[in-house]
């Protein structure tokens, strides 16, 4: 009898211990430290595109994410820092000596755009172009440019300026002094995809 006791007690010990370790390996998958968390903030807690469309470039049902089409800033501004948008609009042309200007754009790291300096390095994008925006679109917005006319290639722009006639649905496109505005003049229909809601 002793030893149908010892072997009982044994085989519910081992039970026990399997079934305790069972569960202590599935509160182990489960805790936050090793659960995959995604992340779309960056170091300044604004919400970045581009994380977006690295983190959801798939859904569930592994299907493209899909650019929200937006008509007007109040869209953009609605929309721009939960989904990539893009938007039809205008473009006109600026240049450092304007009506205006002090020689320096007005969003941090108000960079000085005098004597040629038109270019941004950004961390992620490199060397792009500078584009005064509506304030709706935040500073550091990085945005593609596609169907104009001087470019057969797609821009990719940053904003960083502002300007009294830049409202809705048009972005200023920053040209050093020397440069013929001409060439850039009005032009319609041109597409914007923003890559990048703000910082």
């Amino acid at each position: 009898m002793k030893k149908k006791t010892e072997k009982f007690y044994k085989v519910m010990i081992n039970r026990s211990l399997f079934v305790i370790g069972v569960f202590c390996f599935g509160i182990f998958l489960l805790s936050p430290a090793h659960s995959k968390v995604n992340s779309i903030n960056n170091i300044n807690g604004v919400k970045s595109i581009e994380a977006i469309h690295i983190i959801t470039k798939y859904d569930n049902r592994n299907q493209t994410l899909k650019v929200r089409e937006v008509s007007n800033m109040v869209e953009a501004s609605l929309y721009g820092a939960q989904t990539p948008i893009s938007f039809t609009g205008q473009m006109t042309a600026y240049n450092p000596i304007c009506v205006g200007c002090t020689g320096k754009v007005a969003c941090p790291p108000r960079q000085d755009v005098t004597k040629g300096n038109i270019y941004f390095n950004d961390n992620e994008y490199g060397k792009i172009r500078i584009l005064a925006a509506d304030p709706a679109i935040p500073c550091g917005t990085i945005v593609k440019i596609t169907n104009v006319s001087f470019s057969d290639e797609p821009i990719i722009g940053i904003v960083l300026d502002r300007g009294g006639l830049i409202k809705g649905n048009i972005m200023d496109f920053l040209m050093t002094e020397t440069d013929d505005m001409d060439i850039v003049g009005r032009q319609k229909n041109v597409h914007y995809e923003v890559l990048r809601w703000s910082w």
